[in-house]
């Protein structure tokens, strides 16, 4: 499974999010791989408006993971940052297990830290910025 969904301006990222989630098929945890900068967290955001969250959704930078809740299907959905995570056992210590395995939609920015606990079914999302400007993002499986 290879996926390319490009994000051509700012003006275009909830179409590239409706795409995105019209690819997400029975999966639910997602690794966000990108360079500082990349818009990761901006994509989780329109991702999330698509999936139906109203609330106000803002980078998990400090608290490490956000919940929210679709307002259409009522789902949870976890936004994680471990950009800040020092050791795997500040993983541990927040029942990571809890919420990768939990069946619930799970978005993560900078999975590298934490790759060896990720599920095996994780969904691989790369965002690069092209030359032009524009965002290109890729969905695969973790390797």
């Amino acid at each position: 499974m290879s996926t390319t969904i490009r994000i051509e301006s700012l003006e275009k990222i909830q179409e590239a999010a409706k795409t995105f989630v019209a690819n997400m098929g029975d999966n639910t945890v997602f690794a966000f791989y990108g360079k500082m900068g990349a818009g990761k967290t901006t994509f989780v955001k329109a991702i999330c408006e698509e999936l139906g969250v109203e609330d106000t959704i803002t980078s998990p930078t400090f608290a490490i993971v956000n919940e929210y809740r679709s307002d259409l299907a009522g789902e949870l959905i976890y936004h994680f940052d471990f950009y800040r995570i020092k050791k795997l056992d500040e993983v541990y210590d927040m029942g990571y297990e809890d919420y990768f395995y939990s069946g619930a939609i799970c978005f993560i920015e900078w999975p590298e830290l934490i790759e060896e606990l990720l599920p095996g079914n994780t969904v691989k999302v790369s965002i690069e910025e092209t030359e032009s400007g524009e965002r290109e993002v890729i969905l695969s499986e973790l390797e």
